[in-house]
C-alpha cells in the first residue's frame, strides 16, 4: 500500500472509530473531551505512524519500549507517546524522557525504581497502575486486592505521579461480558482516590480497546487504547 493509501485508508478507519466514540459518550452522557483516543502503533512502521499526527492523533501508544524508542526521534516532537505494555526496570532510563504517561505500572517495585528515576531526573513521571481486573493468570497486573494496600506507599511519593488506573479485560465475543471487569476498575480508582494526596489525582481510567472499549466508556473511560481498528491488514510495507 503506497503512502497516499495508507493515508486515505487511515482517515476513513480514524473517522469510523471517531463515530463509535461519540455515540457510546452520547448513550452514557459523557461530553466527547472526557475520552482521549490512544493509538496504538505497535503493529507498523514509524512511517505509517507518522501518519496519525497529520490526521490530528497525537496521543499514540506503544506496548514494548524497543518500539518506542525507535520511533520517537522519528515523529514530531508534538506527539504523545504512552507506553501500554511492560516495562523492565532495565528500560526505564532510557523509556522516561520519551513518554506522556506510562499506563501499565504492575508493582511497587517498578513504581519504586520510577521514583527513583524521576528524582534523579528532576522532573516529575506520569504513571497508571496497572490492575489484573480480569484475573487472568497470563496477564501483568497487581491483583485488585493489592492495591489498596499500595496506598501508604505511594502516598510518600513526590516524583512519580499516579494519574489513574489501568486494566485490559478478558476477550469476549460479546463486549458485554467485559463490563463487570470496567466496573471493577472504576470503583477500585473511586476508592483509592479518596486515600492519596497532592501529587497524585487519580482522573484516568485507561481500559478499553476495539472489540470492547464502547463499554469501557460507559463505564468511565478516560483513555482507550485502539489499535486492531486502525491497523488491521495494513500490508507488511507499513507494519
Amino acid at each position: 500500500m503506497d503512502p497516499h493509501d495508507l493515508k486515505t485508508c487511515l482517515r476513513q478507519r480514524l473517522a469510523h472509530v471517531e463515530e463509535r466514540i461519540q455515540a457510546a459518550c452520547v448513550r452514557s452522557g459523557r461530553p466527547r473531551s472526557a475520552v482521549t483516543l490512544v493509538a496504538v502503533t505497535k503493529t507498523v512502521s514509524a512511517a505509517a505512524a507518522a501518519l496519525l499526527p497529520e490526521l490530528g492523533v497525537l496521543d499514540l501508544g506503544e506496548s514494548r519500549p524497543q518500539e518506542l524508542w525507535n520511533k520517537a526521534p522519528i515523529l514530531l516532537t508534538t506527539v504523545r507517546w504512552h507506553l501500554v505494555g511492560h516495562l523492565q526496570r532495565n528500560k526505564i532510563e532510557r523509556t522516561v524522557p520519551l513518554v506522556h504517561l506510562i499506563h501499565s505500572v504492575d508493582s511497587l517495585r517498578l513504581l519504586t525504581a520510577l521514583e527513583q528515576e524521576a528524582r534523579k531526573r528532576g522532573r516529575p513521571v506520569d504513571v497508571l497502575l496497572e490492575v489484573n481486573a480480569s484475573r487472568e493468570a497470563n496477564k501483568h497486573g497487581l491483583t485488585p486486592e493489592e492495591l489498596p494496600n499500595l496506598g501508604p506507599q505511594v502516598a510518600a511519593m513526590q516524583n512519580v505521579r499516579v494519574r489513574g488506573l489501568m486494566t485490559m479485560a478478558a476477550f469476549e465475543e460479546d463486549p458485554e461480558g467485559c463490563r463487570a471487569t470496567f466496573a471493577l476498575l472504576r470503583e477500585l480508582r473511586d476508592r483509592l482516590r479518596g486515600t492519596l494526596p497532592e501529587p497524585h489525582r487519580l482522573e484516568h481510567l485507561s481500559m478499553g480497546m476495539t472489540n470492547d472499549f464502547e463499554v469501557a466508556i460507559a463505564e468511565g473511560a478516560t483513555l482507550v487504547r485502539i489499535g486492531t481498528a486502525l491497523f488491521e491488514d495494513f500490508s507488511e510495507t507499513s507494519s
